[in-house]
């Protein structure tokens, strides 16, 4: 008897560092369900993403390609017509596939309705965000409905309710929660297997939480960020701009007291755990439905966030592990052996020919990345030891361009400023032995005795930049 297909459901925090979750080895953070998940699987150590911003890294994600090959190269940059999702794979392959939350494919600025590609979703309820925006924004359907009261208070300046704060029923991270057990209990086409993605936005800022929430963490008790005084003095000088405005014409890190970093901390830390509880509601649908033992379950985030750390906030042109490593957690009960923690250099890119192997349904040549099921069932070697990751003006966009890639390779990061032609800005960059110095605070770009092996390290980002090219488009004959 051939076995069926298993169902996908894919879990996606916005802007969530490796590092805030317990299972990372962070004792000051309260992310149970996450841990179980953890360890009823595998935990990759070193997953990185495309693109430190939203849109460029979820294109890759969906596409599983990098960024200069699937054309969404910054925020408010719109994934090409052509485009393929791996969701319309699966679609066509019989799934039913659906989606709550953020996709951020194209622009959502100014109230825009997100441009849809034939993205093989028949189930979506899209909502970018928790703020006033689109009409079509589906959290704010529901909650005008649901919760008129709440949803006039927070649309009012002079209200004390926010939409970040809103009390747990009315959050939005409850109604995603809440869409994820519906599609799982009622919604899905129970005559199909299913591929459900669930995309939180916390803990995206503003940072903020429910009450109950932010009485979990005490800010005085929290690690203070990781830095030295004089720090940006050897860093490449987009980061003294960025930590006195972390966007153009935005809050940075100099503006912010001691006190107040800490305090951030603490929301960031309450809005993971918040996320945390709803992913232990959608694992329990799971198991009482009957469900779990034949779905393959990701956990992961599309960046992370500076959070002070080497006196900088939120994201942006930065490559540190802060902002380009994220969690990435996967479970298959009965085929995926649990316990794991994988140190191997992995990648969004890989996610989608890893859910398609899975699915099994056919990789096609436009896929970058490679399946991680032979690396995580132990059936086959894991060749790939390098991580790219490239930015291109990608977020709140500068006058003069910001342009950098990051290159992991071995025990060393090079990321690569570029200057003319590309920008104005002087050429520069960042070189770092993560060995020794895995908070990256020691840069190594200008140190002679590391000249020789910064050289190697840019001859092999040039052989990876040529190496990921697309060059999917059959080749018919010789000439």
């Amino acid at each position: 008897m051939k076995t069926p297909p298993p169902n996908i459901l894919l879990i996606c925090t916005d802007q969530q560092r490796f590092s805030a979750l317990r299972a990372y080895d962070n004792p000051e953070i309260n992310t149970p369900n996450l841990d179980r998940l953890a360890g009823e699987g595998v935990l990759f150590e070193n997953c990185y993403v495309q693109n430190p911003v939203c849109g460029p890294s979820r294109a890759s994600l969906m596409t599983g390609q990098y960024v200069h090959a699937h054309g969404e190269w910054a925020n408010g940059v719109a994934l090409p017509a052509h485009a393929r999702l791996f969701t319309k794979d699966l679609a066509e392959a019989g799934y039913d596939c659906g989606l709550v939350g953020k996709l951020h494919l194209a622009a959502c600025q100014h109230g825009r309705t997100e441009q849809r590609l034939d993205d093989g979703f028949r189930v979506f309820r899209w909502a970018h965000d928790p703020y006033r925006g689109s009409s079509e924004n589906a959290y704010h359907r529901w909650l005008k409905a649901s919760r008129p009261d709440l949803y006039e208070a927070a649309l009012d300046p002079d209200s004390d309710v926010d939409f970040d704060t809103m009390p747990t029923e009315a959050h939005y991270s409850r109604w995603v929660g809440n869409e994820t057990i519906d599609y799982l209990t009622s919604s899905r086409d129970k005559d199909k297997p299913f591929c459900f993605i669930a995309n939180f936005f916390d803990p995206h800022p503003g940072f903020g939480a429910p009450k109950e929430y932010m009485d979990q963490y005490d800010p005085a008790t929290l690690s203070r960020p990781v830095t030295t005084t004089d720090e940006l003095e050897t860093k490449p000088p987009i980061y003294t701009e960025a930590s006195k405005e972390s966007y153009p014409d935005s809050k940075g890190y100099v503006d912010y007291t001691d006190d107040e970093l800490q305090e951030t901390k603490a929301a960031y830390y309450a809005m993971v755990t918040l996320v945390d509880d709803e992913v232990g509601r959608i694992l329990n649908a799971l198991d009482d439905e009957g469900l779990a033992d034949n779905t393959v379950v990701i956990f992961t985030s599309d960046h992370g966030e500076m959070l002070g750390d080497h006196q900088l906030m939120l994201k942006g042109p930065m490559m540190y592990d802060v902002a380009v490593r994220v969690p990435l957690l996967l479970r298959w009960p009965g085929v995926i052996p649990p316990g794991q923690r994988r140190p191997e250099l992995v990648q969004w890119v890989d996610l989608a020919p890893t859910l398609l192997e899975a699915a099994g349904v056919a990789v096609r040549s436009t896929h970058q990345g490679a399946s991680l099921l032979g690396l995580v069932t132990r059936t086959a070697p894991w060749v790939r030891d390098w991580a790219l990751s490239e930015y291109r003006n990608s977020g709140a966009p500068y006058e003069q361009g910001v342009y950098t890639t990051m290159l992991r390779h071995d025990r060393w990061k090079i990321v690569v400023h570029h200057g003319d032609p590309a920008t104005a800005r002087p050429r520069t960059g960042e070189l770092y032995d993560l060995a020794n110095d895995p908070n990256e605070l020691t840069n190594l770009w200008d140190e002679p005795e590391h000249h020789a092996t910064r050289a190697g390290l840019q001859e092999k980002l040039l052989d990876v930049l040529v190496a990921t090219e697309d060059r999917s488009q059959e080749r018919e004959a010789a000439w």
